[in-house]
C-alpha cells in the first residue's frame, strides 16, 4: 500500500512526540529528502524504534502476471489466400468479379479467349488419333516377331513410336486440365476457343487486376480471393520480450476503430526467428472465430504472461514522496536510509523492483512513519 503526502502531513503518530520538538513551515525551505548527505538518512533513539514496530525482509523473488503490450494485424494462412493466374496467355472475354464480392469454390470467375486453345485441342485429339494407330501397329508388329515373320528392328521401331506417341499424348492431356478442360469428354464436336475459369475456394475477392479484352500472360496475376474463415491474430513482438512468451499465453486485442469492443486468443505459434528489425511474428488463436474484423486490421494487444519472474516488496514497503517511490534500508538498528526506486508490476501484495538494492534488508511495516519523521527533520 503506498501513503500519500496528505495523510503524511496530517497523520499524528506517538513515535514523534517524543522528540519533545515542533515541525516549523518555512514558505522559502527548499530542501528535499535527498538534497544533501544527510538529508536522505533518519535515526531513531532505541526508544523510537521499539514504538515504531518496524519489520525487514530483503527483496525476493516473486511470480506475477505481467501484460506485455504489442501490436498486429489480423492474418489468414497462406492456403487461405489465392492468387489467380492462367497457364496460358489469352484475352479475357467476361467477368463478374469485384473486390468485395463473395464466391463459393467452383463458381465461373473468369472467361477467356484465344487461338492458342483450339490450337492445343486439335493437338490433342490428332494425337490421341495417331495413338491409335500406333497401338494397333505395335500390337501387329510385337506379334510378327513373336513369329520370327519381322525382324527385331522392325519390331523396336513400332514400339518406340506407340510410347512415344503415348507420352506426347499425356502431356497434351495434362496441359488442357491446366486450362480446365477434360480430356476424355473432347471430342471433334466441341472444340471452343474459350476456356472457363472457376474459383479454387470459396471466399471474398480482394484484388481485381483485369478487365474485359485484355491480353493476360501467365504470370499476370488476374485476381486474389482470400478464405477468412480461419481468421487468425499476428502479432510483432520485440526479441527481448519474445522470450518471456509460452503457446497458450491468453491475449486481450481490439481495433483502433472500436476500442471498446475486445477479443481474446492465445497464443499457438512463436516463430523461432528473429528479424533485421529485432522482431519476431507470433501467431494466436481466435476463441470466437466469428468476430467483426477483416484481414489486414491493425490491432492493439496485450498478451498475459503467467508467472514473470520479477524482484518485489511488499506494497506497504513502498512510499511516495513528490510522486516518486522510496523504499527505507536498514544502515543500523538505528539508522535507516531513504532509497529511491523504480517500481514496475503490482500483484497480490507485492510490487516490483526494478532498482538493484543487493543484499540489504528494507523496511517492510511502518515505513511511512520513517518518512515522516525524516521530513519534520528536513523542514526543521
Amino acid at each position: 500500500m503506498k501513503y500519500s503526502t496528505t495523510v503524511l502531513l496530517f497523520a499524528c503518530v506517538y513515535l514523534f512526540s517524543c522528540t519533545g520538538k515542533k515541525a516549523t513551515t518555512n514558505a522559502n525551505n527548499t530542501a528535499t529528502l535527498v538534497d544533501s548527505a544527510k538529508g536522505d538518512f533518519v535515526s531513531l533513539t532505541a526508544e523510537q524504534l521499539k514504538n515504531a514496530n518496524l519489520e525487514f525482509s530483503f527483496v525476493m523473488d516473486t511470480t506475477v502476471q505481467k501484460l506485455l503490450k504489442v501490436n498486429g494485424h489480423m492474418d489468414v494462412p497462406p492456403s487461405n489466400i489465392v492468387s489467380i493466374s492462367i497457364p496460358m496467355g489469352g484475352y479475357l472475354k467476361k467477368t463478374k468479379l469485384i473486390p468485395g464480392l463473395q464466391l463459393k469454390k467452383g463458381e465461373v470467375i473468369a472467361v477467356l479467349e484465344d487461338p492458342s486453345y483450339i490450337d492445343l485441342q486439335q493437338n490433342y485429339l490428332t494425337a490421341l488419333s495417331k495413338l491409335a494407330y500406333l497401338e494397333a501397329d505395335y500390337v501387329r508388329q510385337k506379334g510378327l516377331n513373336e513369329s520370327k515373320t519381322v525382324s527385331d528392328k522392325v519390331y523396336q521401331a513400332a514400339k518406340s513410336d506407340f510410347e512415344t506417341q503415348k507420352y506426347l499424348t499425356k502431356s497434351l492431356s495434362e496441359k488442357l486440365k491446366l486450362i480446365g478442360l477434360d480430356p476424355a469428354s473432347l471430342n471433334e464436336e466441341n472444340i471452343s476457343r474459350s476456356i472457363n475459369f472457376y474459383a479454387p475456394i470459396s471466399g471474398y475477392v480482394t484484388k481485381v487486376n483485369v478487365n474485359i479484352g485484355k491480353y493476360v500472360s501467365p504470370t499476370d496475376i488476374l485476381f486474389e480471393i482470400v478464405d477468412p474463415s480461419d481468421l487468425h491474430l499476428r502479432l510483432t513482438v520485440l526479441d527481448n520480450d519474445a522470450a518471456s512468451l509460452q503457446i497458450g499465453n491468453s491475449v486481450s486485442f481490439y481495433a483502433n476503430n472500436n476500442v471498446n469492443e475486445k477479443y481474446i486468443a492465445h497464443i499457438a505459434v512463436i516463430t523461432p526467428n528473429i528479424t533485421e528489425e529485432s522482431t519476431t511474428d507470433v501467431h494466436c488463436h481466435l476463441v470466437n472465430e466469428k468476430i467483426k474484423l477483416f484481414p489486414g486490421t491493425f490491432v492493439n494487444a496485450e498478451v498475459a504472461i503467467n508467472n514473470a519472474k520479477v524482484k518485489a516488496l511488499p506494497e506497504e514497503a513502498i512510499v511516495k514522496w513528490q510522486n516518486k517511490d522510496y523504499v527505507f534500508a536498514k544502515k543500523t538498528d538505528l539508522s535507516y536510509k531513504l532509497i529511491l526506486v523504480e517500481t514496475g508490476l503490482q500483484s497480490k501484495g507485492y510490487i516490483e523492483i526494478k532498482t538493484e538494492l543487493g543484499n540489504q534488508q528494507i523496511v517492510i511495516k511502518n515505513a511511512f512513519t520513517l518518512l515522516m519523521k525524516l521530513k519534520n527533520s528536513v523542514e526543521e
